[in-house]
C-alpha cells in the first residue's frame, strides 16, 4: 500500500529513467533555521544539486502524504507554518502522521526511510543525532543511529552534531556495524568544525568508491546504511576551540531550563546562533551546501553503476 505516496513530476521522471537522485529533508526548514532564511537556504541547496547534475528530493508529509519532492507551494508553505503545527518525524511516528492527516517534516531517520521506499539510495543533510551527552542516566539516543543500521541509504553529513556526545556517538555506530566514512581526511569532523580530536574509522576520497561500497554492502546483503562524514569548508568553519566553549555554556542552559527530549537540539542550535551572534547559522548553510554538491556527484556515480541516466 503505497497510496499515500505523492512525487512531484521532477522526481517521477527522475525515478523512471534511472537518473540520480539527492534525498533532503526537512526539519531543517522547519526546525533548523528562521523564516526566510530556511526557505532560502532549502532553494539553495536544491539549486546546487541540480547544477552538480542530480535531482533534488526535500521529503517531508503534508496533510497526511508522504511528499518525495516539494514544488514551490509546497516548500513555501512548510518554511512559513509555525512548528507547533509541525509534527517533528522520526520512525516512531511518521505512520501516525499520515494516519492522522497531519504536516511533519522529517528527521535523519524519517527520511531515510521514506527516500528508501522511493528507491533513493543517497540523502545529504546537515549533520545527524547521536547520543546526547549524560546519555547514561538518560537513555537519550537518536534513532538516526538505528536507521543507519537498517536502513540501505547513503547519509552525507558533516558529522554529528557537535552538541552530542561524539567519542560515544562513534562507539555505537561501531556497535551498530554502520560503515562511518570521513571524506578526504582522516580525522572525523565535528559539524560546525573540521575537526573533532577522533580519528575517523575508515577513510574514503572518492565519490565513485563510496558509491561502490553501498552497492558491495548490498551485493552482501548487509544490512543499513552507510555515513559520510564531510568536513565543512575551510573558509566556513567555526574552530574547535571556539565552539567548545559556547556548546558547553548552551547544554549548562538547556540544563538550567529543564529542557528534554525533542525540544534538546533546537533548543541548542537557538541558544549557540545567539552565542555566536548567527555565525553558527552561517556555517551551517555552507555545510548543509557542501554536502549537497558530494551527495550529488555519489548519487551520479551510484546511477553509473546501475547504468541508469
Amino acid at each position: 500500500m503505497k497510496d499515500f505516496i505523492d512525487y512531484t513530476p521532477e522526481v517521477a521522471e527522475a525515478r523512471a529513467s534511472g537518473a540520480p537522485i539527492v534525498a533532503l529533508e526537512s526539519t531543517i526548514i522547519t526546525h533548523g533555521m528562521p523564516y526566510p532564511q530556511n526557505l532560502e537556504m532549502a532553494r539553495r541547496v536544491e539549486a546546487e544539486i541540480r547544477n552538480h547534475g542530480a535531482v533534488p528530493a526535500t521529503i517531508a508529509v503534508i496533510e497526511g502524504r508522504i511528499r518525495i519532492g516539494l514544488d514551490e507551494t509546497a516548500m513555501e508553505h512548510l518554511a512559513n507554518t509555525s512548528q507547533s503545527q509541525v509534527m517533528k518525524l522520526s520512525r516512531a511516528d511518521l505512520a501516525v502522521c499520515v494516519a492522522q492527516g497531519r504536516t511533519g517534516a522529517t528527521t535523519v531517520a524519517a527520511t531515510m526511510i521514506c527516500a528508501n521506499l522511493a528507491g533513493i539510495e543517497v540523502f545529504a543533510t546537515g549533520g545527524i543525532g547521536g547520543v546526547h551527552r549524560g546519555a547514561e542516566t538518560s537513555f537519550d539516543i537518536s534513532a538516526d543511529l538505528q536507521e543507519l543500521s537498517q536502513t540501505p541509504v547513503t547519509v552525507v553529513c558533516a558529522g554529528a552534531k557537535a552538541i552530542l556526545d561524539l567519542p560515544k556517538t562513534l562507539e555505537v555506530l561501531e556497535t551498530l556495524g554502520v560503515p562511518v566514512i570521513s571524506f578526504g581526511q582522516d580525522q572525523l569532523p565535528a559539524f560546525w568544525s573540521r575537526e573533532s580530536g577522533l580519528r575517523a574509522p575508515l577513510r574514503m576520497d572518492d565519490p565513485g568508491q563510496i558509491a561502490r561500497a553501498a552497492a558491495i554492502r548490498a551485493a552482501l546483503k548487509l544490512p543499513g546504511g552507510q555515513l559520510v562524514a564531510n568536513p565543512i569548508p575551510t573558509n566556513a568553519e567555526i574552530p574547535r576551540a571556539t565552539i567548545g566553549p559556547i556548546v558547553e555554556q548552551a547544554l549548562a542552559d538547556a540544563a538550567r531550563h529543564r529542557i528534554a527530549a525533542k525540544a534538546v537540539t533546537p533548543y541548542l542550535l537557538q541558544r549557540i546562533f545567539e552565542l555566536t551572534d548567527g555565525a553558527s547559522l552561517t556555517a551551517n548553510i555552507e555545510l548543509v551546501m557542501n554536502n549537497a554538491r558530494l551527495g550529488a556527484k555519489i548519487a551520479l556515480e551510484a546511477a553509473a553503476l546501475r547504468g541508469g541516466a
